[in-house]
């Protein structure tokens, strides 16, 4: 595989503390990584440095060969909150971000890319609706919809699905990770939801409490794609996978919150390979 992202050293710091620091990790094209940790160890922020939102204090973030400077259209992100335009139809919320990555298109070939993307996550008959007619759902699987017509080179996911009930989050967990797979996408998203990161990641990254926060563990998960939420415990290597995630902010989050055994290595945390 070829990596796409490289996150060299990134920090973020604040006069008399430290949010987190020395964190290193890549992203190989077509992979999805999940961020797990607790509030305050700075996963947001490090996502929004991912989407050029935000800065680092120390180090850099190279997608593609190029260092991140700002915001791209390279790099899509799909919100905790829908973020639609509440004057325009999911037709148009989808057709503004076409237009904007492919300026030279007329009306017809934009609204033809809308609705094929609309399409995509079952939106076909809600195309003409304005975001105050749609459900929490259908909010968020138009902007599905508009961060993948885009065609990104990296998706970004900032716990895109915690504001839902369970049953529309499953459904929209598995219905991501099967465009995602179909598309061949690359996706980081953050969570803390230990099921969730199983559900759809290929490499979960571990970080310690804040402050001072840091990669402390990559688990690669070996469960076989296409995964069903339903399906998930009765797995292979399910459980084992599952309980050595959740014992991390549990226990070992907390122990390690600040400190590192003296042969930590940021550029190549510990790894452990599980589920299959």
């Amino acid at each position: 595989m070829t990596r796409i992202v490289s996150v060299e050293g990134i920090a973020r710091r604040f006069p008399g503390l430290t949010v987190f620091q020395d964190v290193w990790f890549g992203i190989e094209r077509g992979e999805f990584v999940c961020l797990v940790g607790h509030s305050g160890c700075g996963k947001t922020t490090i996502l929004n440095i991912l989407a050029g939102l935000d800065r680092p204090d120390a180090g850099n973030i190279v997608v593609d060969g190029m260092e991140i400077t700002g915001p791209s259209l390279d790099r899509a992100v799909i919100f905790q909150g829908h973020a639609l335009m509440p004057w325009l139809s999911a037709e148009a919320n989808v057709g503004f971000a076409v237009s904007c990555r492919n300026p030279g298109w007329g009306k017809s070939k934009v609204r033809d890319a809308a609705r094929a993307a609309l399409a995509k996550v079952g939106l076909t008959d809600a195309a003409a609706r304005k975001p105050s007619q749609l459900s929490g759902g259908m909010k968020q699987r138009v902007g599905i919809a508009r961060a993948l017509s885009v065609e990104p080179k990296l998706l970004l996911m900032d716990e895109p699905f915690s504001a839902l009930d369970a049953l529309t989050r499953g459904s929209l967990q598995e219905e991501v990770s099967r465009l995602v797979t179909e598309a061949g996408q690359t996706a980081f998203m953050i969570t803390h939801d230990v099921d969730e990161a199983i559900l759809l990641a290929d490499r979960i990254l571990l970080m310690t409490n804040g402050p001072q926060a840091r990669v402390a563990e990559v688990v690669h998960n070996h469960l076989p794609r296409p995964r069903i939420r339903a399906d998930l415990h009765h797995m292979p290597g399910y459980h084992p996978l599952r309980d050595h995630i959740m014992d991390f902010p549990i226990t070992r989050s907390r122990t390690l919150a600040g400190t590192a055994p003296a042969d930590y290595d940021a550029r190549n945390p510990p790894a452990v390979h599980l589920g299959g």
